[in-house]
């Protein structure tokens, strides 16, 4: 008796550029793709935490960046483990696998796409392309370089690690020469443009990690590069721009001159709270560290919040108040718990005490009644929130979901109006564990050049668990009440935001990052970040927005 063997299905294999290095390049194509990714198979600059906001849990990272010793692959051995890659993906079930080959920059640019292609195409993988915004001219956009205008006409891009460039394409003055290679490469291919024949007066900009936070940019010229890199080697990547536009950079400089610039910024709040301050900061060139302070917990007794959920869904109440995305999260998770849906809020007023509470809302399909538009804070919802009116609210309860440590000053108020409130520990917030050493070491010697407080509870408890920060950190806080706490345990608060948002608040620390460079530019001194100068240069800055 003979068994016929199912051949597998083989994956849809998709060659993706990931861009330059900064993730928010990526395409709206290629961010699609990884999120439905069941491998990815990385590069040298799109690294792990690259893909981290994009992949699945569960999806494999496949590293053909470098071997299992460490080492870089060679563009030989990275074809071959995409075959060997994709080949395992194939599935016996009859469904196809996606495996994306994510390739720094634009795969179409020296960066191996032909070699892989043509080793997947001999293996009989079929494969797609999908192109990414290329290193050639991004990384001079970010630095401040148009390629052409100046005086340069042309545009001639070499790579410094190929042997056979044929470097005297690109010795006239008005071209301009775009040059992709390493901290080892680049140097050398220099060398050989100018020994073609270009004028060594010629200016070169050195561009590393381009496109991100960590962005450099070196000017000097042709023959002076020797000189410029003795004693301060560059990092890879590195793209070099040689010509007459390098001359614009002075006027043109946009993004290392952005307000917070290569700062190292501490966010002593949860990941998931901590989103919209960590992109707005790196909107203004600054880097984010998040560390947690606080842990939500389920109330160690479940059924005041139990028999609160079962009278929202009977019509005990009148108004739903939420305080906090937590709490939002709370009771989301209890209606998960019981069977319910958002359709149980029919015929409730929602209360949200600000914008992220009420965006918590929004994800879950709930529109909020009432967010105030001024303070957003318990003082700002009672201003707003209307008395009880025997004749108009067929129900005078107010259910609260609240944090075990929330103050009495809304429950108070709402009760001064002629509401009964019934406020339920929705969740407790308890004190986190201490951040790694390397972080407390940070924080204690001055590494962070700001940290920004979001609330009292988020000083104290990064004090207890971390220490304070050094006397070079810029303490920047959210509101006048978290100032004060600040003080107390010994800190000089040099931002106080105009609004109690967290938007605000990076808008305040930005507004202090320019009064830095003006300063600087006054005196005719070069910019420096917090945790370059003393202490003594700094002062105080109260947002006027």
């Amino acid at each position: 008796m003979s068994t016929t063997r199912t051949p597998k299905t083989l994956p849809e294999l998709v060659f993706v550029g990931s861009g330059p290095g900064d993730p928010s390049l990526l395409t709206v194509r290629a961010a699609r793709l990884l999120r439905e990714a069941d491998v990815v198979i990385i590069d040298q600059v799109a690294r792990e935490d690259f893909v981290a906001g994009f992949v699945r849990r569960d999806a494999e990272i496949v590293d053909a960046g470098h071997g299992e010793t460490g080492q870089r692959l060679t563009t030989a051995s990275r074809a071959k483990l995409v075959v060997r890659t994709a080949k395992a993906a194939a599935r016996a079930d009859g469904t196809q696998a996606l495996v994306v080959r994510l390739m720094d920059g634009d795969p179409a640019t020296f960066n191996g796409l032909a070699e892989e292609s043509l080793a997947c195409h001999k293996a009989g993988l079929r494969f797609e392309i999908v192109p990414g915004v290329s290193a050639v001219s991004a990384v001079p956009a970010y630095a401040g370089i148009p390629l052409i205008g100046n005086g340069a006409r042309t545009v001639h891009v070499l790579s410094a690690a190929e042997e056979k460039t044929n470097w005297s394409s690109a010795i006239a003055s008005d071209a301009t020469a775009v040059v992709l290679g390493t901290a080892e490469t680049i140097p050398v291919g220099l060398a050989k443009l100018e020994a073609a024949g270009r004028d060594p007066q010629t200016p070169v900009a050195l561009s590393t990690d381009g496109t991100t936070i960590r962005q450099q940019t070196r000017v000097t010229t042709l023959g002076g590069v020797s000189a410029a890199l003795k004693g301060h080697p560059l990092t890879n990547p590195v793209v070099a721009v040689v010509g007459s536009v390098v001359g614009l950079r002075d006027q043109l400089s946009w993004w290392e001159t952005k307000p917070l610039f290569g700062w190292s910024v501490l966010v002593p709040r949860t990941k998931e709270q901590s989103g919209t301050m960590t992109d707005r900061l790196a909107a203004h060139g600054a880097s984010s560290d998040v560390v947690p302070t606080i842990s939500v917990e389920p109330p160690r007794t479940p059924q005041q919040m139990e028999r609160a959920i079962k009278g929202l869904v009977t019509g005990r109440y009148e108004w739903i108040g939420f305080t906090s995305a937590n709490a939002v999260r709370a009771v989301r998770e209890k209606f998960v718990e019981f069977g319910l849906d958002a359709r149980a809020f029919a015929g409730l007023k929602i209360a949200a005490v600000g914008g992220v509470t009420a965006d918590a809302l929004r994800e879950w399909g709930l529109e909020p009644d009432l967010v105030p538009a001024g303070e957003q804070s318990a003082k700002g919802l009672l201003e707003e929130w209307p008395p009880f009116d025997e004749v108009l609210d067929p129900i005078n309860r107010v259910f609260l979901p609240r944090a075990d440590i929330a103050t009495d000053t809304l429950v108070a108020g709402l009760q001064e109006m002629g509401w009964e409130v019934d406020d339920v520990t929705a969740y407790r917030t308890v004190r986190a564990a201490p951040p790694a050493p390397e972080v407390r070491e940070a924080i204690k010697t001055g590494k962070f050049d700001a940290v920004c407080f979001t609330s009292s509870s988020t000083v104290r408890n990064l004090v207890g668990i971390a220490g304070k920060p050094h006397t070079t950190t810029v303490i920047a806080c959210i509101g006048p009440a978290t100032a004060k706490t600040a003080e107390e345990h010994g800190l000089r608060v040099d931002v106080l935001s105009a609004e109690p948002s967290a938007e605000a608040l990076v808008e305040a620390l930005a507004d202090y990052g320019r009064s830095i460079a003006l300063s600087a530019h006054e005196a005719g001194e070069p910019v420096r970040r917090p945790s370059e100068r003393k202490a003594s240069s700094r002062r105080k800055v109260k947002a006027s927005r």
